[in-house]
């Protein structure tokens, strides 16, 4: 069976939150095609006009919104700058209502989420969207239970992902669903992308977190990550950052909101979550990232996330 995929398309749409999804429907295919199958997506973006000129630039030629009671499988919304302006189109979110109705499965990407909910698709059910959103997402939209850390949420039928290239991890997640995962890992290597982040792990991380206009600490961060395996001390940090152990303290904190140790505590979960992910043993996880013991690492693992490294392993591990 052929699965027909509608990718819905409009002015200013996030280039990638279509072609990245996209891609992977189409490798399934190309895949599926040297077993000598047939191909099991067909794939469309549709839109409004003929042409929709993309946040980037580039103009895309799209097929006009199929009328209700044609055959859909799966019709995903991307994100964009242009989303907001989509959801006071009338039009657009009747014709979304009228498609999920038939849909055996809805998806957005990134910001995409804002069309679902403004149609009423996302009431009661989790859902996710790109992080610099999230506080936005839940003041307009109070019933949708949106879960701001992970890189894709399934609920029922409704999919929805975080930023950007985490289009790529749910539209391989709904690869997997369809075809199974060997044609799921076979689409990811031959994209050269992350073997499949399952939709739990974190579209967060400390360094990227650490990110922001000063760039004050900078030095210090990239010190700290080089050296996540030795002992570093508050005293270590200091004498790197040219200040005094008090001093760094209060500085660090004002430009930060946390403190320096929390910082390299947090450095190191994601090293440990990264070795974790490569199958590693939680012993070498925790002698690679600088917590030593398997004991320390579990406490501080634990009072993150929630879950013993060995389970987290054993979940997420490719």
């Amino acid at each position: 069976m052929t699965r027909r995929i509608e990718f819905l398309a409009y002015d200013a749409v996030q280039i990638l939150d279509i072609t990245g999804p996209l891609q992977v429907f189409a490798s399934a295919n190309d895949l599926l095609q040297v077993q000598g199958k047939p191909p099991a997506y067909d794939p469309e973006t549709v839109a409004k006009h003929s042409t929709v000129k993309s946040s980037s630039g580039l103009a895309l030629l799209a097929n006009p919104l199929p009328q209700a009671g044609t055959a859909v499988d799966t019709v995903l919304v991307p994100g964009g700058f242009g989303i907001d302006k989509v959801c006071e189109d009338s039009e657009l979110i009747s014709w979304l209502t009228s498609r999920a109705a038939t849909a055996r499965r809805v998806a957005s990407v990134c910001s995409g989420a804002f069309l679902l909910a403004t149609a009423g698709l996302l009431n009661g059910k989790y859902a996710a969207t790109h992080w610099q959103r999230c506080a936005e997402f839940k003041e307009r939209f109070p019933d949708v239970r949106l879960k701001s850390d992970p890189i894709y949420v399934q609920d029922g039928n409704l999919w929805t992902s975080a930023g950007i290239t985490a289009g790529i991890d749910l539209a391989l997640a709904l690869v997997q669903e369809d075809l199974g995962r060997e044609i799921a890992l076979g689409v990811a290597r031959q994209l050269v992308v992350f073997l499949k982040r399952p939709g739990g792990q974190s579209q967060f991380s400390a360094a990227l977190d650490l990110q922001n206009d000063s760039g004050r600490f900078d030095q210090l961060h990239g010190w700290m990550m080089q050296n996540l395996q030795q002992p570093i001390t508050l005293n270590d940090m200091a004498e790197q950052a040219v200040m005094s152990p008090r001093t760094l303290s209060r500085h660090y904190k004002k430009e930060t909101g946390r403190s320096p140790m929390r910082t390299l505590e947090e450095m190191r979960l994601d090293q440990v979550r990264h070795l974790l992910e490569q199958g590693r043993p939680v012993a070498q996880a925790a002698t690679r990232s600088g917590f030593g013991t398997e004991e320390t690492l579990r406490q501080a693992f634990h009072r993150r996330f929630g879950v013993s490294p060995q389970a987290y392993r054993e979940r997420f591990s490719s």
